[in-house]
């Protein structure tokens, strides 16, 4: 069972890459401020707010109603891009989850909830948007690799499929290294996981047509290198000069 907080952009589209995916609808539910969408709810329809309409006939197969708390009981997966914390999600809601829950508290610059506080209630995996926190799931680790991958096959579009290999190459890359409950997705600091992602998205594009460029894998990984370290290496030299202050961890 997963549960998405939240019914704006990020939402909406983290709904719908999971369906692309497979994941079976019944067994999600998304909820918003107003509470678990549903069709029986009069404040969207086919012509106003029309993809929380679209989600609301595919999800929630066991029908359930009210907000947050309802939303979040029995469920396995928790994934948040709602208000920013403290406090959006009680803490004592994650009591109410399954055992050993899941829970991606993905606002800023403040979660929905403290890593601390949902460990506390016996939260398993943790994951929020920040660098600080182990377990960062900021869109920081998708776009970036996606655009490079477009740009070296001169993609016409972005699909979903595009998007899910992405994740599949970020999912690898952790794997290889080794899963843990405190590492379950790169960081932004290992360089080489954005140059398989892209080239899994260029893979993707000519695969599905719509990359105007036909490069080999070994081409589209030796242009992303090429363009990565190059900007690294730009970056890194003007902040040597002064151009651009250096960061503060």
């Amino acid at each position: 069972q997963i549960t998405v907080i939240g019914a704006g952009a990020a939402s909406i589209a983290i709904s719908r890459l999971l369906l692309a995916t497979g994941f079976k609808p019944q067994n999600m539910c998304v909820c918003d401020s107003k509470g678990i969408l549903n069709l029986e709810r009069t404040d969207f329809d086919e012509n106003n707010f029309k993809q929380k309409f679209d989600i609301a006939k595919k999800t929630n197969g066991a029908g359930k109603k009210g907000g947050m708390k309802e939303a979040m009981k029995g469920a396995d997966i928790v994934i948040a891009a709602s208000k920013a914390g403290p406090g959006t999600i009680p803490p004592e809601y994650v009591d109410l989850m399954a055992d050993d829950p899941v829970i991606f508290a993905t606002a800023n610059p403040i979660p929905e909830i403290w890593p601390w506080e949902a460990k506390e209630h016996g939260c398993k995996i943790f994951a929020t948007g920040r660098s600080d926190f182990p377990n960062q799931v900021n869109n920081s680790m998708g776009f970036p690799a996606i655009f490079r991958g477009v740009l070296d096959v001169r993609a016409k579009t972005i699909t979903d499929e595009m998007c899910i290999a992405a994740a599949r190459s970020l999912a690898a890359s952790a794997e290889k290294k080794g899963i843990t409950p405190e590492y379950i997705v790169p960081t932004m600091s290992e360089t080489e996981v954005f140059i398989d992602e892209a080239v899994a998205v260029g893979a993707k594009a000519q695969e599905q047509g719509v990359a105007r460029l036909k490069l080999s894998r070994q081409e589209m990984h030796d242009r992303a290198e090429f363009m990565i370290n190059r900007s690294r290496n730009l970056t890194a030299q003007m902040m040597k000069e002064g151009f651009i202050k250096e960061y503060v961890e």
